[in-house]
């Protein structure tokens, strides 16, 4: 048994003890002194002393409120995220069950409005959209080839530190019918998909996807012209030093050895919008990722499918008769019934595409920069959620658009302005051409979004974490509510408008009467 003992002297009404104190430090703390009385002939008592256990100081120095502002340490949320999922979970499955009790079971695997030509022409428009990446890289190929000959002439002649006037002129020149060339081919390719989508598939949801997929060879397409423009203009003149200010990365593949057809088919498939010649690449494929990933977006598109069919429909339909007559206070109210379940659509729906659709095909391509998004949800500002929830997106807007503009002496906001304008363009075709309505509500929800970051960047400046609260809570209130379910009733009643209900009861109040 492990002891320590101590022997103190003290003074007593008879004398002196000597007082000897025994810790057993394997037992609960407790005193056990042995006292020898000096006039007693050595006579000893021994008794047990209880530890003071009501004379602890609890308050020991100055401490602030864990929620306070001048708290040492910020603490965690974790146990209130945990609540707030749980609350948000149940709360919406009780409105669906609600939903069940008061019209029923919505849900109906066989009841679809696929029509044969809606499936076809999506699948055809599928494999021949991506022939325009292709004739991007003969373009391309062509003047690679091209760049050979005058690399070979100039070096024949010894070179220049610098392109001569003529050298300069016919790089022009060239790059003039190859950016002709790659205008007409990402124009014809985005004016004659986007026409078919609209006159001939009818499905919403069928249009979508395919416009969705001509936009992003459209993007691809303008990325590889314009890095490889810079990098054929590197390549003439290397004497210059324009390569030694190329990325280290693309030493690997110079071009023009990256004009081949496995780099193009690569790209096609790469979960990124900007051209390299080189990615970072992951080691090797890992299945049971790519599987657990698929399964998450299987998962996910039936949670989906489920909430929309069930919660979110009915919430629109009902929507149709107030916006009919203008009811404001009917319609601010099936605006706030909406945001909850199209914030819990769009939530899982940027999980499905952003960390498990993303990261599957990435992990395929083993494509080694997986940082398709930051961590938005805590945005300080309208500018910040726009920087951060869609990264492959916000890299092409400021690489192609942003900072070449900069480059050329725009000022920051007009070269934002820019940014958003092209943006504004891309949303409206994505979603005014599926749904047969370029009303114009997508091109201006963009460009509405510049004067609210102006406001909110007012936030993002201010010292402390009042600033940054304030701007979150203008970015979470401008995006649950005046965002995506304002858009989903106008867009849904426009629909209705013209080929629904909406449109059957216009035609009866027009039609003459019987006589």
């Amino acid at each position: 048994m492990d002891s320590s003992a101590t022997t103190t002297s003290v003074e007593t009404p008879n004398g002196v003890s000597s007082v000897r104190r025994v810790v057993d430090t394997t037992k609960e703390p407790s005193a056990t002194v042995t006292a020898s009385n000096g006039h007693g002939g050595g006579e000893k008592r021994t008794f047990a002393i209880k530890k003071y256990r009501h004379v602890t100081a609890v308050h020991s120095e100055s401490k602030p409120s864990t929620l306070s502002h001048d708290a040492k340490a910020p603490p965690s949320f974790l146990g209130f995220r945990n609540l707030m999922v749980i609350v948000l979970v149940v709360g919406n499955l009780r409105l669906v069950i609600e939903n069940m009790q008061k019209y029923g079971n919505l849900i109906c695997l066989t009841c679809h409005d696929f029509r044969r030509q809606d499936v076809i022409l999506g699948f055809l428009l599928y494999i021949l959209v991506p022939c325009h990446l292709f004739i991007a890289y003969s373009f391309e190929w062509y003047a690679a080839k091209q760049a050979r000959i005058s690399r070979a002439q100039s070096v024949k002649k010894g070179g220049s530190t610098s392109p001569t006037e003529d050298q300069q002129a016919k790089f022009e020149s060239t790059w003039k019918s190859i950016r002709m060339a790659h205008l007409f081919n990402t124009t014809l390719a985005l004016a004659v998909n986007s026409w078919v989508v609209y006159f001939h598939i009818f499905h919403p949801l069928i249009g979508t996807i395919t416009e969705l997929h001509i936009i992003i060879v459209y993007m691809k397409v303008v990325s590889y012209a314009l890095t490889n423009r810079d990098l054929r203009h590197a390549y003439l003149h290397p004497v210059k030093g324009e390569l030694a200010i190329l990325p280290e990365l693309y030493s690997r593949c110079p071009y023009p050895q990256n004009i081949t057809m496995g780099n193009i088919t690569y790209f096609w498939w790469a979960p990124t919008l900007v051209y390299q010649p080189v990615y970072p690449r992951s080691d090797n494929i890992r299945w049971i990722f790519v599987l657990k990933r698929l399964g998450e977006v299987v998962c996910l598109s039936v949670f989906i499918w489920f909430c929309s069919a069930q919660y979110a429909a009915p919430v629109l339909w009902n929507s149709l008769d107030k916006i009919d007559h203008l009811d404001i206070v009917s319609i601010i109210e099936r605006l706030l019934k909406l945001s909850t379940i199209s914030l819990i659509v769009w939530l899982a729906g940027f999980f499905a595409v952003f960390q498990s659709g993303l990261n599957a095909l990435a992990e395929i391509m083993r494509f080694g920069d997986r940082a398709f998004y930051d961590d938005w949800w805590n945005s300080a500002g309208l500018g910040d959620y726009w920087r951060l929830w869609n990264k492959p997106v916000y890299q092409f807007m400021k690489r192609h658009i942003f900072s070449p503009l900069i480059g050329r002496g725009w000022s920051m906001n007009n070269a934002s302005v820019a940014v958003f304008f092209v943006s504004a363009v891309l949303h409206e075709l994505l979603v005014g051409i599926p749904t047969k309505n370029i009303i114009g509500v997508a091109f201006v929800g963009m460009l509405v979004q510049i004067p609210l970051i102006w406001v909110t960047r007012v936030f993002e400046k201010m010292k402390g974490p009042n600033g940054r609260l304030i701007g979150n809570c203008i970015f979470w209130v401008s995006f649950t509510i005046l965002g995506q379910p304002f858009a989903a009733l106008i867009y849904f009643y426009a629909w209705q408008a013209k080929y629904g209900s909406v449109a059957k009861r216009m035609a009866l109040n027009q039609a003459p009467p019987v006589s």
